[in-house]
């Protein structure tokens, strides 16, 4: 794990970028806990005040220090696309290992299922059901609701890790020297996943981030925890746009697109990384050096 990582990091200029964005982005939220501000309180600043030295990225028509408004901001919507993202994975895992190594009749149903879930509409019904259910929809039950709508795809994918992983001959060695099935995943399969899952560990909180913003921007969401979504919600709810206010609107969306695009370039730098075809160029390079 940590050779694949100094790899990363001294060939990926992706990576690089993208791990410091987030590094960043850890110590803005760290930050943000010890600050003292109340992020969600309101009338605590004098309103409308543009960037300064005192409030750096101004306040709003709320009373609220944007600058720490959006550490916390960040952090709760980070926090939602962990859970989601970590919560998804556990089901797609479970689901992928159990329909790979059991196969036959479970086999079937549990590709059924996936199936099913694969095919539903995710947006539409998330629309649907966080407006049904908004009075009650905080961070835990958001991140569940994101969770069960984005397990199906990654489970297929391990599913199909699985079953390749069944067919390489160390995978014979194991089963005929007599080791039982928990062995043969924790100690011979389970190190191969582990870089499949950070890089789609990584897809799922950019998903989640994604519908966290879409739905809070229109309303369907816990309004009064601050996030990225809430914060762009509430500066187009006061028209801070129309009036000017431009570092109001502007902090959340930038905050929003530096994010994304940070995980998207993490995740796309390990994707191409267990290409064999880069890992034997790695390997070629470093004999040559």
């Amino acid at each position: 794990m940590l050779s694949a990582i100094r790899d990363l990091f001294r060939n990926d200029s992706r990576f690089r970028f993208g791990a410091l964005i987030v590094l960043l982005t850890l110590a803005l939220v760290i930050a943000s806990l010890f600050s003292g501000y109340d992020a969600a309180a309101r009338r605590v600043v004098p309103e409308n005040l543009p960037p300064s030295a005192e409030h750096w990225l101004g306040t709003n028509a709320r009373g609220q220090d944007i600058f720490w408004r959006l550490a916390a901001a960040i952090g709760n919507t980070l926090l939602i696309g962990v859970i989601a993202s970590a919560l998804s994975r556990i089901i797609a895992l479970i689901n992928g290992l159990v329909s790979g190594y059991v196969g036959g009749r479970t086999d079937r149903i549990i590709s059924t299922i996936t199936d099913s879930f694969i095919v539903l509409p995710r947006l539409p019904l998330l629309i649907l059901i966080s407006f049904a259910v908004r009075e009650n929809l905080n961070i835990v039950i958001l991140a569940f609701l994101l969770a069960i709508l984005d397990w199906a795809w990654p489970g297929k994918r391990y599913r199909a890790q699985v079953l390749s992983l069944r067919e390489h001959e160390f995978t014979r060695t194991a089963e005929f020297s007599g080791m039982n099935l928990a062995k043969l995943v924790s100690r011979e399969h389970f190190p191969f996943l582990v870089p499949y899952l950070m890089a789609d560990f990584i897809s799922g909180i950019l998903w989640a981030i994604t519908m966290e913003v879409t739905l809070a921007v229109l309303g369907l969401s816990d309004l009064t925890t601050p996030t990225i979504g809430t914060m762009v919600y509430w500066a187009n709810y006061h028209q801070a746009f129309l009036l000017n206010q431009w570092w109001w609107i502007f902090s959340p969306i930038v905050a929003a697109i530096l994010i994304i695009l940070s995980l998207y370039l993490l995740s796309a730098s390990i994707s191409q990384y267990l290409d064999p075809r880069t890992r034997i160029q790695l390997m070629q390079t470093r004999v040559g050096g």
